[in-house]
């Protein structure tokens, strides 16, 4: 469904609103101080079709691989520093996700001296519920459906109206009736239930109202249970959506392109998710090697976290070190905290003579850290080989971000989505339980992002990437290749990939969910 309506001109920031409705005080233009973070995707590792690239794998050996990982005292020091009180069940938890809680070991080092033999499939649990072996659907019998032909025009869609207006009010300053608004809404908004415009329509409306009052829920997974909860989400998103692997394959291979030939490799990720992607990443790497009969470079992973996302760095870095002994790789990864990052910026990651880098965007982490050019300047000092760019929000924040924008970009946009998770539902419609944790675990959080974000005004992603004398970089024939082989094994009628100004985008029917682009300098 089509929303055209304009955009007004106000710029307001949501900070603002948070303060006025709560009483706070008025100064200050600064964003939300903490933005809700949710992990991206979870990713198969499953072998890919060889890939044509070549290149000369330099054989010797880099002596200063194995002494340079000692951590700043301003990371996230995840070994010694985490309060296991704070999590609920820490010991369940690592057993429930099938992982050992190494927290009590010394650091592992690049040699990995005695390594363990390799796991074969059936004795490899530790990755079963970050990572799938294949793609595959809830429902083996599903029948190619089209919803695109449901009836958006009922009396009752009138709930987008009010929603726009709320928007409004926002951008006017017009608090107090925004919460009128927002109280008779919730009459009508009460669950997010119906078609996939009604229920996009609650989610934002739940975003909305957690600008005025706080949130109505509990929205910081810290309990175990959630972060399994959440997991469990994500997987499931995971094998009834081609959306995550679209996006995780297309960036591993942007990357593994501008990283060939290199003895040391350096990801720098902003948005690592649960780190299913860099599993992929990595078993690339070491197959590669294994064809190539060299020595397999060393990889080394610096992921750019929220302050809150402790516990599920330390499930990532358990998660991945496992994943990296079974395959015989050299591999370190550190945690930088944003707000470490928003202060020393790229001076708080560390950088190695010879290694080739590349850097992982996404456009829900611009809500944090912006596009300014301050930012692509310290980028640019870095020197990076690749900068890969995932745009997980179709064509929302291709212009400076207004409240009134927002919602209408954003309904538009997460309505599609959800009337492609219903395609993978028949018979359920939008009452599946799985399509619900879907909604709350994956989707919710991004709408909250995206709605905390509106009028900072800020040039959009590409254009400050343009500006900035970055050019980008068509992803390759193989890549496209993939994509194309991932949609013959989707059973829903609707999904298809373009190629549009060097970005690979994947469509709902003529609508873009997801688009990757390499980007350099």
């Amino acid at each position: 469904m089509k929303l055209p309506f304009a955009s007004s001109q106000n710029n307001l920031n949501s900070t603002h609103i948070k303060q006025e409705a709560t009483g706070g005080g008025g100064g200050g233009g600064g964003s939300i101080g903490s933005i809700r973070y949710e992990p991206k995707s979870v990713l198969d590792v499953q072998r890919s079709p060889p890939s044509p690239v070549t290149g000369n794998i330099n054989n010797n050996n880099n002596n200063n691989i194995t002494s340079v990982f000692s951590s700043s005292e301003d990371r996230l020091l995840l070994d010694n520093n985490i309060n296991i009180h704070q999590f609920e069940e820490w010991d369940s938890l690592m057993k429930e996700l099938g992982l050992h809680d190494d927290s009590t070991k010394p650091a592992y080092q690049l040699d990995l001296p005695e390594l363990p033999p390799i796991h074969t499939e059936a004795a490899a649990p530790a990755t079963a519920m970050f990572f799938h072996s294949d793609f595959e659907n809830l429902n083996p019998n599903l029948n190619a459906v089209d919803f695109m032909g449901q009836d958006d025009d009922d009396n009752n869609n009138n709930f987008v109206d009010e929603l726009i207006r709320i928007a409004e009010c926002f951008e006017t300053r017009s608090i107090q009736l925004a919460q009128v608004i927002l109280t008779q809404l919730n009459q009508r908004l009460h669950a997010p239930t119906g078609k996939a415009l009604q229920r996009a329509a609650f989610y934002f409306k739940e975003a909305l109202q957690a600008l005025l009052t706080g949130p109505t829920r509990v929205t910081q997974s810290s309990s175990s249970s959630e972060i399994v909860q959440a997991i469990k989400a994500y997987k499931t998103f995971s094998n009834v959506s081609p959306i995550p692997m679209f996006s995780d394959f297309t960036a591993n291979q942007a990357m593994l392109e501008a990283v060939d030939g290199a003895m040391i490799v350096h990801v720098i990720d902003f948005d690592i998710g649960l780190g299913g992607h860099l599993a992929s990443f990595m078993k690339e790497i070491a197959e590669k090697g294994e064809v190539h009969k060299a020595n397999t470079p060393a990889v080394r992973i610096t992921a750019i976290v929220p302050e809150e996302y402790e516990t599920e760095s330390k499930l990532i870095r358990d998660n991945l070190w496992q994943f990296a002994r079974g395959l015989k790789l050299r591999f370190d990864i550190e945690f930088v905290s944003f707000r470490t990052f928003e202060y020393l910026s790229f001076k708080s990651v560390k950088f190695m003579d010879g290694e080739k880098t590349a850097v992982i965007l996404s456009s829900t982490v611009f809500h944090r850290i912006g596009s300014s050019f301050g930012f692509i300047n310290d980028l640019r000092r870095i020197s990076p080989h690749v900068v890969v760019c995932v745009d997980g929000e179709g064509l929302m924040g291709s212009e400076p971000s207004l409240f009134r924008q927002t919602v209408i970009d954003g309904l538009e946009f997460y309505s599609t989505l959800l009337e492609s998770l219903e395609a993978a539902n028949v018979g359920g419609g939008g009452g599946s339980e799985w399509i619900r944790k879907i909604e709350t675990f994956v989707l919710l959080p991004k709408i909250t992002a995206a709605v905390e974000a509106s009028g900072r005004q800020v040039a959009s992603w590409r254009e400050a990437f343009v500006r900035a004398g970055m050019r980008a970089v068509g992803l390759s024939q193989f890549a496209e290749f993939q994509a194309e082989c991932l949609l013959r094994r989707v059973q829903v009628r609707g999904y298809h990939v373009v190629k549009r100004q060097g970005e690979m985008v994947l469509c709902w029917h003529d609508r873009p969910l997801v688009a990757t682009s390499a980007w350099r300098f």
